[in-house]
């Protein structure tokens, strides 16, 4: 009785979710709400209350690592675009013919989500995009792009999406291995859909009218904006050698980053004066992050943390087990599921449902779980948080990207999956 109360709301949880601007409640909210319900009806049916809380004091240290990390990641994004980091990109795109532009966006995109992560990646992207081309097709294609080349280029960086960053703290893959792996896959998911555009872009001519000399160059950045971003960067970098070195939870090496960014901008605007001064400051970078989504990721993992000590989660893998004996069937499978469900969940699911006894550290199972639940996502525009983002921004509707991006992602995720299988 309880799995079942607790399976159906988790399946009512995820149609809210899915439907979320239609009632205007946003996702986080309901993911809490079914996240801490779901562990008030295990305490409802379990007699032993400390063996419960206990096992929920378990999960949430696990959990609360994945959020440290994003929130320190979340945070020292922002304390680079709070100094103009990011400028020193923006400027050398701005005055570009389309053709050029779609590589070395593509590029730009695939390399810094890996750096930084595909969502904060895609906002600077798209808001980038908003500069430099005036509203019309050619922008909602390049805008679609991004969202390809984002999940792309964060699916093979063990902190470029938040899956690849549960599965690298979770001990089932790490960072060379990943790397190495995935890298080429994600390359071709990305110069699939590439190809197709610039060929769709000379087709189509959407490049003979545009004139970009009349939009706005942004400012020279200063030595400052140069530092920081730089600064950032490595520490952003850094983090997986941390791990390495020390041993330690990748969070705490995350935290550590933030820490030094935080010193060293507190003596960097020291001279400023405090009205200035606060608006570069760390207080000023936590008040601007994404925290909605690290509530929205709470909420869900605290659900599949209450399916897992229920069982749910043993019996779905048995019963795949019995239905597909090919994993890579469901791995594959797993990418288009992506792209209807939040990737998090579905993750998430995976790791409760199979060990590392099951599958071992970097085999080829979580390599290809990784691939496919960061890179399936691109074929909605729903599918993914840089689709959503996307969508935010550019006003792109879903029957748009369907029609003119997601057969693009699709083809693209099928030819880097193939590519691993028969390589591997």
């Amino acid at each position: 009785m309880l799995s079942t109360f607790l399976v159906v709301l988790f399946i009512l949880a995820y149609i809210l979710i899915a439907v979320e601007h239609n009632i205007n409640i946003n996702k986080a909210a309901i993911a809490l709400v079914a996240g801490v319900f779901s562990w008030m009806l295990i305490m409802m049916y379990t007699p032993v209350h400390e063996n419960v809380n206990e096992s929920l004091s378990h999960h949430l240290s696990e959990i609360s690592g994945i959020l440290f990390f994003l929130m320190g990641a979340m945070t020292i994004v922002e304390l680079i675009d709070a100094h103009d980091g990011f400028s020193i990109i923006t400027q050398r795109l701005t005055g570009l013919r389309s053709t050029r532009l779609i590589w070395i966006l593509g590029a730009l995109t695939f390399v810094l989500s890996a750096l930084l992560d595909n969502l904060t990646t895609t906002i600077l992207m798209v808001s980038l995009l908003t500069k430099l081309l005036p509203a019309g097709r050619l922008r909602l294609l390049y805008a679609g792009f991004v969202v390809i080349a984002a999940n792309a280029g964060g699916a093979w960086s063990p902190i470029g999406d938040v899956t690849t960053t549960m599965l690298w703290i979770g001990g089932q893959v790490s960072t060379t291995q990943l790397i190495q792996s995935l890298l080429i896959p994600s390359l071709i998911n990305l110069l699939v859909p590439l190809f197709i555009l610039q060929f769709i872009i000379k087709r189509e001519k959407l490049y003979a009218n545009l004139d970009l000399s009349e939009f706005k160059t942004p400012k020279k950045p200063s030595a400052d904006s140069q530092l920081i971003l730089f600064m950032g960067l490595a520490i952003l970098i850094s983090v997986p050698l941390f791990k390495v070195f020390f041993h330690l939870p990748p969070y705490m090496g995350m935290l550590f980053g933030l820490g030094i960014m935080w010193c060293f901008t507190e003596i960097l605007n020291g001279r400023k004066e405090e009205m200035d001064k606060k608006n570069y400051s760390v207080s000023y970078a936590l008040r601007n992050i994404d925290t909605s989504s690290i509530l929205f990721f709470l909420g869900i993992l605290l659900c599949i943390a209450a399916l897992d000590l229920s069982g749910v989660l043993e019996v779905m893998s048995q019963h795949i087990d019995q239905a597909i004996s090919n994993k890579n069937t469901v791995l594959l499978l797993t990418g288009f599921l992506s792209a209807i469900i939040d990737n998090v969940p579905l993750v998430a699911a995976y790791q409760g449902m199979y060990s590392l006894n099951d599958f071992a550290s970097d085999s080829s199972f979580w390599q290809l779980l990784a691939y496919s639940s960061g890179t399936g996502g691109s074929m909605l525009i729903i599918g993914s948080a840089a689709g959503v983002v996307a969508m935010g921004i550019e006003k792109i509707t879903f029957s748009w990207y369907l029609k003119n991006m997601g057969w693009m992602a699709g083809l693209g995720y099928l030819a880097g999956f193939v590519y691993y299988v028969f390589t591997q």
